[in-house]
């Protein structure tokens, strides 16, 4: 089976799917958590079952005095439990909102109560993308040392490919930005370079013993010979992460979900970009010379 006759196809789609993604992190842009932006989290158990609009309901009408339009309500494990994301609060507006809840929905537990300041918000940014940065350096450093620059140049546009996939998926659907999400991208980054690794470290050997063959039979060949192993640690993988989703709890879910979307689109990049982009360099090179 020759792979390689996908690459033109797979070039484009991957073209077109970041610039799609950069759109939607422009419009309509990311939806950043209170971890991120500053605010309140409230996160609460009331005495009855309750459902995210009933809450919002509590919020907009029995709560007039504190402008909370911008909150987020959110169900967690329990039907008795939810968290509100909003804006920052004093300790005056918080007893209001708990006072309204606890008339309304019968006893009330407070789980937990988070303020977070601007400040601390955008240093949480400041660090997320420096870890990303870190991550992509590190890579490339330890790439070109183990294989050649073309390999680890390749290496981190394939990372980067599926991280801003992952982004603009998020922006798309408006899921919310927070610390998990930052640590779920890194995660992303790690599961994708493994593969990516693997197929390189393929193509190495071939190159070593290559008699007649070209580079792109040596690339093709790499790909086959790395084909069912990449495959079967995705589909094992991609089934755990699927279970997650749809069973985990909604801490954990856009969690998942993020893992999810990185796992398909990092096998696709470990297979259908990275060994191609790499053969295409090298061929540039060669007709250069």
């Amino acid at each position: 089976m020759n792979l390689l006759r996908f690459s033109k196809s797979s070039f484009v789609f991957s073209s077109f799917a970041v610039a799609l993604s950069i759109l939607f992190l422009v419009v309509p842009g990311l939806n950043l958590g209170v971890d991120f932006t500053g605010g309140t989290i409230l996160e609460r158990q009331v005495e009855d079952v309750v459902t995210t609009s009933q809450v919002r309901k509590v919020l907009d009408e029995a709560v007039p005095q504190v402008d909370l339009s911008g909150a987020a309500v959110q169900l967690l494990d329990s039907p008795n439990q939810f968290v509100v994301r909003t804006k920052e609060l004093d300790n005056a507006e918080i007893l209001l909102i708990d006072q309204a809840f606890e008339k309304e929905f019968g006893e009330l537990v407070e789980l937990r109560t988070d303020l977070v300041g601007p400040v601390i918000g955008q240093e949480l940014i400041r660090k997320a993308l420096l870890a990303v940065v870190v991550a992509s350096l590190g890579i490339l450093i330890y790439i070109t040392v183990r294989f050649e620059y073309r390999f680890a140049t390749v290496a981190v546009v394939a990372l980067l490919h599926d991280v801003l996939i992952v982004l603009g998926i998020f922006a798309l659907t408006g899921r919310e930005i927070n610390s998990p999400f930052v640590a779920a991208v890194l995660t992303v980054l790690g599961y994708s370079i493994n593969d990516t690794i693997v197929i390189f470290d393929r193509i190495r050997e071939n190159l070593r013993f290559r008699k007649k063959e070209s580079y792109a039979e040596i690339v093709n060949n790499s790909l086959q010979q790395s084909l069912s192993r990449t495959i079967n640690t995705s589909v094992t993988t991609f089934i755990v992460v699927f279970m997650l989703v749809v069973f985990g709890s909604s801490a954990i879910r856009d969690f998942a979900f993020a893992l999810l979307i990185g796992i398909v689109f990092g096998t696709y990049s470990s297979l259908m970009l990275a060994g191609p982009l790499w053969l295409t360099w090298v061929q540039m090179r060669q007709k250069e010379d």
